[in-house]
């Protein structure tokens, strides 16, 4: 499938996903005069804000063609999408990102293999497929590792840190038998996030490299810019370019790395890549001149991409659960931008809202 023609205001773009990530995509494109269909089996935040919406399974070819047909490009915005789904879609009228970046990112093994055939550093790792080749691979790399699922894991879900004197029966029991990965740990300083985009013609825009604090496995804070060299920070974003280009990546991508400082200086391991708007580029709706929202609006539509430049030094911090009932302190504080995610229920461990403050550089 082509990459398409350009979209242009009035025209109309399906979100396969329903979540937080859908809502603002959707009101990053109403600003700019486009039409949202919200495509997911279950109503959510983003169906608030969309101009249609479209409720059935990812499975459903017939509501699919219907999407198909109303819309002018298909995104999404998480990358657990069905790949038949994105297949099916992106036979009728373009998907961007495309199957094959999709298809490459939903499989832990897969996207390093991908990463370390390009070069890219990652954490080592072997496949595990049964308790007797987690006993084989934790020979290998030694303990503590962490076990993770292949497919579907994020925030800390499918994945387990194998100590010494844990049994390896039962941490091969805990991910319920799914195919694996085992990973070496990383000694690393500070987790770093590269948010960039790539247009429909090869071009490509990072923002500042991101520092991001994590709790409890979920992203709790991001500052920008990142505490690292400029030569470092050059390489982390060259890396997410070579990345984007090696998948003829459409839209907002987001690598997540390690940064790791030791005698020999400073290198950069590659996490995992998110093939998607992210968590941790929402500082970019107060602090940047293009949000990565409107940014990957542009990108899929096939205009051009908007500046990337930051407003000042920033600070962004999720709002997890209970954390979102402060909302009132938060309007109260000069200088506080609060975004809530119009979720009805504050879970331990959902992702409600987040603040951003931007400090003079």
């Amino acid at each position: 499938m082509s990459k398409g023609a350009p979209l242009a205001p009035g025209d109309a773009i399906g979100i396969l996903g329903s979540g937080q990530l859908g809502r603002m995509l959707a009101m990053a494109a109403a600003r700019l005069g486009l039409r949202t269909l919200i495509y997911a089996p279950e109503s959510g935040p983003a169906c608030d804000v969309a101009t249609q919406t479209i409720i059935a399974p990812y499975e459903d070819e017939a509501a699919l063609s219907e999407l198909a047909a109303r819309v002018g490009v298909v995104t999404y915005e998480f990358e657990n999408v069905p790949a038949h789904t994105a297949q099916f879609l992106a036979a009728r009228l373009p998907v961007h990102p495309g199957p094959t970046a999709l298809a490459t990112t939903q499989d832990r093994a897969v996207e390093k293999r991908f990463l370390n055939a390009l070069g890219v550093p990652t954490a080592p790792f072997l496949e595990v497929d049964d308790a007797a080749g987690l006993a084989t691979a934790l020979a290998a790399l030694g303990r503590p590792a962490i076990l993770k699922t292949r497919r579907f894991g994020y925030d800390g879900k499918g994945q387990i840190m194998i100590r010494e004197g844990m049994d390896v029966e039962a941490s091969w029991l805990a991910l319920g038998g799914a195919p694996c990965i085992l990973e070496g740990l990383v000694p690393f300083t500070r987790e770093v996030s590269v948010v960039a985009a790539r247009g429909r013609d090869g071009s490509f825009a990072a923002y500042d490299v991101c520092e991001n604090v994590h709790e409890n496995h979920i992203l709790a804070l991001t500052t920008v810019p990142a505490r690292m060299a400029a030569e470092a920070a050059a390489e982390a974003v060259a890396m997410a370019a070579r990345i984007a280009t090696a998948l003829d990546y459409v839209g907002v991508i987001s690598v997540e790395m390690f940064h790791v400082v030791d005698d020999a200086g400073e290198r950069l391991v590659v996490n995992e890549i998110a093939p998607r708007v992210h968590n941790s580029g929402h500082w970019t709706l107060d602090g940047a001149v293009t949000s990565q929202f409107e940014q990957h609006v542009r990108a899929v539509c096939g205009w051009p991409l908007g500046s990337t430049g930051r407003h000042g030094r920033v600070e962004m911090r999720n709002l997890i659960g209970q954390d979102a009932n402060d909302w009132a302190a938060l309007l109260a504080e000069p200088g506080a931008c609060l975004h809530l995610y119009g979720k009805h229920e504050a879970r331990s461990g959902r992702k409600m809202g987040h603040v951003t403050r931007i400090f003079p550089d």
